[in-house]
C-alpha cells in the first residue's frame, strides 16, 4: 500500500519554488505582426549552464488517475520546459527532494510548465489527448539526469 497524494490546480504562486507556469492569460505584453498577434513575453527562464538549448518533441503514453508514482528525477545542469501540443490537462509532480512528500498539480489544458534546474519531478504524465509535447531543455555532452525510486510508491488521486 502506498502513500496517498491528491492533485491541486496548477497556479503560478504554488508552483513558483519549482519552476514557471507558462500561460497566455489577460492582456498580452505587446502586440506584434501589425497588431494581429499578442506576445506574452519572456514567461520562463531557460537555464542550461554551459550547453545549448534544444527543442525536442516528446510523445508520452497517456496515463490515468489514480496514478502510481514510484520514480522522481531531476536535471542538475538545466531547466526543462514541457509545452503540450494539445489543449489537454496533464499531471505535474514536484518534490523538495527524495525524502520529502511530493506535490501533484493538474494543469487546466491551457498551461505549460518549466522546471527550474535541479527540481525533483515526476515523469511526463499526460492524462488525455495526443501525449505530444514540445520540450525545451539542455543539450550537452554530460549526463544531466538523476533518478530516485521510492521504496514505497505514492498513489496520486484527483483532488480539488
Amino acid at each position: 500500500m502506498g502513500h496517498t497524494l491528491t492533485t491541486a490546480p496548477l497556479t503560478a504562486k504554488a508552483f513558483a519554488p519549482y519552476g514557471d507556469v507558462l500561460e497566455a492569460r489577460g492582456t498580452p505584453d505587446k502586440l506584434i505582426n501589425a497588431g494581429k498577434c499578442g506576445r506574452f513575453h519572456d514567461r520562463a527562464k531557460v537555464d542550461v549552464m554551459e550547453a545549448r538549448v534544444g527543442i525536442s518533441i516528446f510523445k508520452a503514453e497517456l496515463r490515468a488517475l489514480p496514478y502510481t508514482l514510484d520514480l522522481i528525477e531531476r536535471h542538475p545542469e538545466g531547466s526543462q520546459a514541457f509545452i503540450p501540443m494539445s489543449n489537454d490537462p496533464f499531471l505535474v509532480i514536484v518534490s523538495d527532494g527524495p525524502d520529502a512528500a511530493p506535490k501533484a498539480f493538474l494543469t487546466d489544458g491551457h498551461q505549460a510548465i518549466n522546471f527550474h534546474r535541479g527540481t525533483w519531478h515526476g515523469v511526463l504524465t499526460p492524462l488525455s489527448g495526443s501525449g505530444m509535447f514540445a520540450v525545451v531543455d539542455r543539450i550537452g555532452e554530460t549526463t544531466n539526469l538523476e533518478e530516485h525510486v521510492f521504496e514505497t510508491p505514492w498513489v496520486v488521486t484527483h483532488g480539488e
